[in-house]
């Protein structure tokens, strides 16, 4: 391996970016004769600096930035024949992929296993012609925490999240829905509907405790009730691992997905960002490529 290409987005994790990318490619540089850093300056940058480091051939690229960031550079690799391997050093709100992969949420840590990482495969999600790392949410919780603005994701993190969601609950608002996979359908009202690629979701870790991020599966958890009193009985077994036990809730993983709403105008959530509205098709792609983790 010799030429690596750092991805930085200098206003992620209030503007970290800027004070690590240089710590960054000093660190890569003890293992890549080459290392071209590109600075995102609107969305859709770090695709295609994803897609020009694809078709140059560079060994690796490293991703500097929140979820987004993240999405827009797999997205930039998934469909290139010649894939560099991919890694990332976290600066985001929650950091799912980062807490699923076991790379460190602590920047100068993350960078410093960077010099010694060894290569693994991960799964990724399709809709349609775009991508996903992580978690597919849909229903009012999820339309409710589109609503989270970029200024309050910097000023309070996941508790900005957190407040949006408790609003949804209070609500008590359910959507119906029709969900196909490989081994039936489901239709009914929800409250909440999460396919996840990985075990975080939301920065808790135990959500999906059996998957793996190279399993071939997406894992559905249908959330059917919806109160406070129901969220303050699910969140310990979430907890515990045990969430696809819980009253309300059904389990399944499956390696493809249909979703489809009766309210044409609601979206989905992906990777923390609004996705396309319903009607969805979701597939997996194993082992789609390469991710650089901690020895």
């Amino acid at each position: 391996m010799e030429k690596a290409m750092l991805i930085v987005n200098p206003s992620s994790g209030k503007e970290k970016g800027k004070v690590y990318a240089e710590k960054a490619r000093k660190a890569l540089f003890r293992r890549y004769r080459e290392v071209v850093v590109k600075e995102t300056q609107k969305g859709g940058d770090a695709t295609e600096f994803a897609r020009q480091a694809a078709q140059e051939r560079f060994d690796v690229v490293v991703a500097m930035g929140g979820d987004g960031t993240l999405n827009e550079v797999i997205n930039g690799l998934a469909e290139q024949e010649n894939r560099p391997a991919f890694s990332f050093i976290p600066l985001g709100t929650v950091n799912d992929l980062a807490r699923s992969l076991g790379i460190p949420l602590r920047p100068d840590k993350a960078i410093k296993a960077l010099e010694t990482a060894k290569k693994r495969t991960m799964d990724i999600g399709k809709i349609g012609d775009t991508y996903f790392m992580n978690v597919l949410a849909a229903g009012m919780i999820a339309e409710a925490v589109d609503k989270v603005s970029v200024e309050q994701k910097t000023r309070f993190g996941s508790v900005a999240y957190f407040a949006e969601g408790l609003k949804a609950f209070s609500r008590h608002e359910l959507l119906d829905f029709e969900i196909k996979y490989d081994d039936g359908d489901w239709k009914g009202e929800a409250a909440l509907v999460i396919a996840s690629l990985t075990n975080s979701v939301g920065g808790m870790e135990q959500w999906a405790p059996e998957a793996e991020v190279d399993d071939g599966l997406i894992h559905v958890f249908i959330i059917t009730k919806l109160g406070i009193i129901d969220a303050a009985k699910i969140l310990p077994q979430i907890a515990l691992g045990t969430l696809k036990k819980a009253d309300g809730v059904m389990y399944f993983s499956t390696t493809t997905l249909e979703i489809d709403c009766t309210e044409p105008e609601v979206k989905v959530n992906v990777d923390g960002d609004p996705g396309d509205t319903f009607p969805i098709k979701i597939e997996v792609l194993k082992e789609h490529l390469e991710v650089l983790v901690p020895r």
